[in-house]
């Protein structure tokens, strides 16, 4: 929604100082809206009419003011819409480039369960069987609709990693395996003997969307938690780097038979 407002002042060849001016607002709580914050009820209509939306055609912005105002499934499990989950409800197709772990739409319970339990700060009980919860339900996005696109490269170093005893990992491997013969899902992996690569710095993830006119967003995780980013430069040079590393990783056959092998 905030996207959209974007449009339609930038449609009109104002600045935000210039939009929000005479509705009192100031540049910085015009680019909290367009970022994302949800304003009043009011201001969002002032802006509708500062933009010369006709009464007529409201109700189709009110719509998306009352999705943006509703709060997402996973508040039920006392998680909050910061973070990449809110992005991936809406996406339609997400890259994702791990080096240190399996991507979590990938993971078995068992497998996730280690995950959160290694934890920089431990979680209570409660809060680590919602985490396990969410990401469950979160995996049914690539078998019910709206169905999600998913490309995972994941490094053979994720692969190797020790997470799991001997049976859980060949558990682990094999629910790879099976989500990778999947039409909606691509996974790739990067063979240990490329060496040294960029994608050791870290973990990538680009979402992109229906809409055409909805630009792709990137997320980046890091030891102290994530960004998103939003600006086209960046965001090209993140599908840059997902390309990048898609070049190096086996194609889907070969990445499978390694997995299978492992």
């Amino acid at each position: 929604m905030g996207r959209q407002l974007k449009r339609m002042r930038e449609r009109l060849g104002m600045t935000q100082d210039e939009a929000g001016a005479p509705l009192r607002m100031s540049t910085s709580k015009m680019s909290r809206i367009e970022m994302g914050y949800l304003p009043p009820y009011h201001d969002f209509r002032a802006l509708l009419d500062r933009y010369n939306v006709v009464v007529s055609d409201w109700g189709e912005y009110i719509a998306a003011y009352d999705r943006a105002k509703a709060k997402g499934w996973w508040h039920h499990y006392g998680v909050g819409n910061r973070g990449f989950l809110p992005i991936e409800a809406e996406a339609s197709a997400v890259k994702v480039f791990q080096f240190g772990y399996i991507p979590g739409l990938l993971q078995t319970e068992a497998y996730m369960r280690e995950v959160f339990a290694a934890a920089r700060v431990q979680m209570k009980p409660k809060v680590l069987e919602n985490q396990v919860t969410v990401r469950l339900l979160r995996q049914l996005r690539l078998t019910d609709n709206p169905i999600l696109q998913l490309h995972a490269i994941i490094d053979e170093h994720a692969l190797r990693r020790p997470v799991l005893g001997r049976a859980d990992r060949q558990e682990q491997l094999q629910h790879l395996v099976e989500r990778a013969r999947q039409p909606n899902v691509k996974v790739q992996v990067v063979p240990e003997e490329i060496g040294a690569y960029p994608g050791q710095f870290g973990n990538l993830i680009v979402a992109s969307f229906d809409d055409p006119q909805e630009p792709d967003i990137a997320y980046v995780e890091h030891i102290f938690g994530s960004v998103h980013v939003e600006k086209e430069a960046e965001v090209s040079a993140a599908r840059l780097a997902f390309k990048d590393f898609a070049d190096r990783a086996l194609d889907e056959e070969d990445s499978i038979a390694l997995i299978e092998r492992l």
